[in-house]
């Protein structure tokens, strides 16, 4: 018997569902291991409407926040050299991350580092003890991903000690890197040219460099996740709001022919041998 512990959903917007379900044995729930594992996935901007998107191999980023606190000593903006500021050493902190991704990482394996919260102080003329920053950084690949958070850390640090503060900074673990199957993505291909015809089926060249915890799934199971085009029609999806946006607009047209591809994919890879 297969029961379900959470008290709620798992949640996939950074709940980790797809862990907590896996923990919790979703993956053994049929008595064997799924053969394979498919995601559909909509966006309003990127693809038409009803055009389909994969890749082989690193699909979707893995996603890490870096919180960081740069500790000072207060004091008055009238007499700087009497106080410890943490501004401008967060300051410095800011542009050298963004240095960190132009001179430390391949740009054929790359990471993306977006500063995204930075709060210090209340008044113009006060120093504060500290300045908080909240970081997103983004990589492509396991190596990247242990590679950027060594050192993002180290140079989180440094600068604070140059500036003769500290500052402590941790990682919170996001999503790890979302990879497909090639095989997967090729037998996909084909039933959305089966369905839809060839020409709505488009191998992207480049990861997207959201992240998505169906990468735990496919960390265990070989699968593929796929992009949804559900931007309306009239609207270049070049310049349309992206997923998360205010201004996103999705059209549910595409829902029949998502629910139509989800049923076949399941369908035809059962009836496949090994299936």
């Amino acid at each position: 018997m297969f029961s379900i512990s959470s008290k709620a959903t798992p949640p996939e917007e950074g709940g980790g569902g797809a862990q907590v379900m896996i923990s919790e044995g979703v993956l053994d729930a049929a008595g064997s291991r799924p053969v394979a594992a498919f995601a559909l996935h909509v966006a309003s901007s990127l693809l038409p409407l009803g055009m389909c998107t994969a890749r082989d191999g690193t699909m979707l980023a893995a996603a890490d926040t870096l919180e960081i606190t740069v500790h000072g000593r207060g004091g008055h903006g009238s007499q700087p050299h009497l106080a410890a500021d943490p501004i401008p050493a967060a300051c410095e902190i800011v542009t050298a991350l963004q240095t960190l991704v132009t001179r430390r990482f391949d740009v054929f394996d790359p990471v993306v580092i977006t500063v995204g919260s930075f709060h210090a102080g209340t008044a113009s003329n006060v120093i504060p003890d500290q300045a908080e920053l909240a970081v997103t950084v983004r990589s492509f690949s396991p190596g990247a991903r242990a590679a950027v958070q060594d050192a993002a850390l180290r140079l989180v640090r440094d600068v604070a000690s140059a500036h003769e503060l500290s500052a402590t900074a941790e990682f919170v673990d996001g999503y790890p890197v979302t990879v497909n199957d090639a095989e997967e993505v090729t037998f996909a291909s084909r039933v959305v040219a089966g369905l839809f015809g060839s020409e709505r089926f488009l191998r992207t060249p480049n990861p997207i460099s959201g992240s998505e915890d169906f990468s735990y799934v496919l960390e265990q199971v070989p699968g593929a996740f796929i992009m949804l085009g559900a931007c309306p029609p009239g609207v270049d999806p070049a310049i349309a709001p992206y997923n998360h946006s205010a201004e996103a607009v999705f059209d549910d047209a595409v829902l029949a022919d998502g629910a139509t591809l989800l049923a076949e994919l399941a369908l035809r890879r059962l009836c496949l041998p090994g299936g």
